[in-house]
This record gives structure tokens, C-alpha cells and sequence, in this order.
């Protein structure tokens, strides 16, 4: 269960993503992995009577803003292990950054939003650690008096 508290769940999209980016052929290009991003591939009707279309890109951005959720709860612990799942998340942005900056294949929106919510991340992770820090040193500062 350490695994789950030290690891970020928005590797799960990011990995998600490099298969789908990776399983055509290496070095893919944008366009082919925006065609398969793009493809519907369940279609729900609604009541209105129209059709909604979800596509795979549709979906991974859903999945992701579920783990982003995830991840955003698990933020506000506390000790080694959330030092650690910080850290990682930091290390997965970066990743996430050189491939959309480097690799043709994730210079698409459905990867931008991606990295965007590991960068949204490691600054809510952060942010409420050095929150929850400075209450717990004003709580100490307060009985010292």
C-alpha cells in the first residue's frame, strides 16, 4: 500500500498516453496520434436527442481529472512518504514537459491538458504542505509562549 502513497497517480495517464503515442510505431507524429486520440469510439445517446461522441482523447482527459482528484487528496498528508510523492510528481511534470517539448507524438492538446494537471500537481501538493507546516509550526510557536 506504500506503493499507492508514495508513487503520483498521474503517471497511470501519462502512461496511458505513451502507449497509445507509441503503439503505432516509434516516433509517431502528431497527426497520427491526434487521428487516434480523435476516433469515436462510444457514442451515448441523449435525451435531447442528439448523440454524444467520446473519443480515446475524451476519455484519458476524463480519467486523469479522476486521478488529479485522487491525487489532490492524497496531497494533504503529511511525512516522508508525501515528501516523496512530491517529489515524483515534480519528476513526472518534467517528464511530461521534455516529451511534449522534444517528441512529435505528444505535441497534442490531449497531452498538454495532461501535463497541465501534473503541473497543477506539484503545486497544490507543495502548496499545502508548506501550509499545513507553517500552522503546525505557528501551533508550536503558540505553547511556547
Amino acid at each position: 500500500m506504500q506503493f499507492f502513497t508514495v508513487f503520483p497517480l498521474m503517471i497511470i495517464p501519462v502512461l496511458v498516453y505513451n502507449v497509445l503515442a507509441f503503439s503505432g510505431k516509434a516516433f509517431a507524429t502528431a497527426e497520427a496520434v491526434r487521428t487516434r486520440l480523435d476516433t469515436d469510439f462510444l457514442s451515448v445517446p441523449m435525451v435531447s436527442g442528439t448523440t454524444w461522441h467520446i473519443t480515446p482523447g475524451h476519455a484519458l482527459i476524463m480519467f486523469s481529472l479522476l486521478m488529479l482528484f485522487f491525487e489532490l487528496i492524497k496531497s494533504t498528508g503529511i511525512g516522508r512518504a508525501a515528501v516523496m510523492n512530491h517529489a515524483f510528481s515534480l519528476v513526472l511534470f518534467i517528464v511530461c514537459l521534455v516529451e511534449f517539448l522534444m517528441f512529435p507524438a505528444f505535441a497534442t492538446s490531449v497531452f498538454f491538458l495532461i501535463g497541465l494537471m501534473a503541473l497543477l500537481d506539484v503545486m497544490a501538493g507543495f502548496m499545502v504542505t508548506i501550509a499545513s507546516a507553517r500552522r503546525d509550526f505557528a501551533v508550536g510557536d503558540g505553547f511556547a509562549e
